[in-house]
This record gives structure tokens, sequence and C-alpha cells, in this order.
């Protein structure tokens, strides 16, 4: 068996797309344009290049983009007083922190001084248990962005077997709520899960969401099981630095029935997710008719 590859990047051109029409609509019946501001703090260049492309994609869906880009040393102070300036304006209709913030602040403080309705990143305590109560919430964008792949391939995902290995705030455990609201059974794995192996071949749908470099083994998928690999790892080989994910391709794209590749799988499909779940405040703050197909 050769695994369907699912085309990340095709399918967050799609979102994008229905992203752009949604705005598009908006200006033109209602007068609004959904605004995102992206604040980064310090100079990583990691997620400098990534705020970048936030910027450039958010412009090219018609939105507005403003961005904040403040020295290492900021007090927190001043980037609470940022937030508060930004919750305030009625322009702006989605707010990311960019993580990681410098040693000297307090990420959890600072994320939920972001107004809940604008927190596009989903990381707002309110929104967490809004999630797991199942409940309206803004939800994780990489975590949607896998539901979404997974919904689009699989159709109904009602009673089946889904294992989450990562118990992330990020992804694995906004990913298991979202699998449980689809009435999938499921089992997160971890570092301390006794036969990781066995537990992962009872999985209809394994997804991958650990931080380690091709953790998950051929041998340890299910034969025709849907395979979503979040993680994204660099590695040196041969000389160069290469880009793979949790999931070690070559053994397991034998088993599986789809896998999604590292890069090209989840990782587009985050921004375009961002994007969406902007979309998605700013159609919420004005009491409109959400986007169909972009949210939970």
């Amino acid at each position: 068996m050769t695994a369907r590859i699912i085309d990340g990047k095709a399918f967050a051109a799609r979102v994008r797309g229905q992203v752009a029409e949604g705005v598009a609509r908006l200006k033109a019946d209602h007068g609004i344009t959904p605004g995102l501001a992206v604040v980064l703090v310090g100079e990583d260049p990691a997620s400098e290049v990534y705020v970048r492309n936030k910027g450039k994609q958010t412009l090219e869906a018609g939105m507005a983009s403003f961005e904040y880009k403040l020295a290492a040393d900021t007090p927190e102070a001043d980037l609470l007083a940022l937030i508060a300036r930004l919750n305030a304006d009625p322009a702006v209709n989605g707010i990311l922190v960019q993580l990681p913030l410098p040693g000297h602040m307090n990420a959890d403080l600072v994320i939920n001084a972001i107004e809940p309705g604008k927190d596009v990143d989903g990381f707002h305590i309110l929104n967490v248990g809004l999630l797991g109560t199942g409940q309206k919430a803004m939800v994780p964008c990489t975590p949607l962005g896998c539901l979404m792949m997974l919904r689009d391939h699989l159709g109904s995902l009602s009673g089946l077997n889904a294992v989450v290995v990562g118990r992330s705030n990020i992804v694995g455990k906004p990913m298991a709520q979202l699998l449980l609201a689809e009435s999938c059974t499921v089992t997160v794995a971890h570092s301390r899960t006794r036969d990781l192996a066995s537990v992962c071949r009872g999985a209809d749908i394994l997804v991958a969401a650990v931080g380690r470099p091709e953790m998950i083994t051929g041998d340890m998928v299910k034969p025709g099981a849907t395979v979503i690999d979040v993680g994204i790892n660099r590695v040196e080989r041969d000389g160069k630095t290469r880009l793979v994910g949790d999931v070690d391709f070559a053994s397991a794209s034998e088993v599986a029935g789809a896998i999604t590749p590292v890069p090209g799988g989840v990782g587009p499909m985050t921004i375009a997710c961002l994007l969406a779940n902007t979309l998605t405040a700013t159609c919420r703050a004005h009491g409109l008719p959400e986007p169909e197909g972009l949210a939970v």
C-alpha cells in the first residue's frame, strides 16, 4: 500500500481563497474590513519570517494588517498596554502575540490579556474552556487545520479511533477536544505512555504532535490509517539541514491510507486558519453569519 498524500499547500490555498471571498463580501455588503494585529517581541529569526508571511497573506486576503515589533527588553507592562489599545481598537478584529516571548515576560498573563473574541490563536483560558465544554470558541489554528483536512479526506469522523501523540496546550489537547466533538474515540498518548507502538496501531486517525524527529515509524501505523504529522524538525543529514516531521514518512507512507508530508502538509494550514479565525472573529463581533466550513 502506498498512502495518498494529503496536500496541505493546495488545501491551504483553497482556504485562503474562501477567506478572501468572505472578506470581499464583508466589504461590499457591510463596509467592514477585517483587521489582524501581530505583535513580535525580540528578534527571533524564525518568528520574524513567520510574522512576515502572516502579514503578506493577510494583505493578499484583503484584510488590514497591523504589525508591531518590540525590542526584546521591552517591559512587560508596555506589551500589556499595547494589547489593551488593540483590544479597544474597532479596526482590529484579531490579535496574535508571537510566541515564544522573552524570559522576563509571563506568556500566560500576556495571552489572557487579549480580548477573548479577538484571540485568533485560541490560547486564552476562556477559549480553552469553551472548547473543552463543547461551546463556540476561537480554536487554535494548527488543530483547526488538521480537523479541516481530516473532514475533507474522511467525511464523517464519527466512531473512528483517534490517537493524538502529544499533550501540548497548543496542539495536543485542543486536537483531542476537536476529535471528541466529532464523536471519535480519543486517546492522548505522550512520553509516559506504555507501549506507545501498540496504542498507535489502534488508531484509524493518528495525529503526531510531539516534536521528536521521525518518532512514529511505519510499524506503529495501522494499515489504512490517516496520519496527520504536525511536527516540523530540523535535522542535519549529509551535511545539509532538512525538515522532517514527527513521523518517518518513508516507512509510514507504505502502511497508511493517507498521510500529510513535511514540509507541505499541516504547516501551510496554520496561517490559512489564522486568516479564517480572523474572518470568523470579525463576523461574530458584528453579529453576522459565520463563514461556512471555516469554523467549528
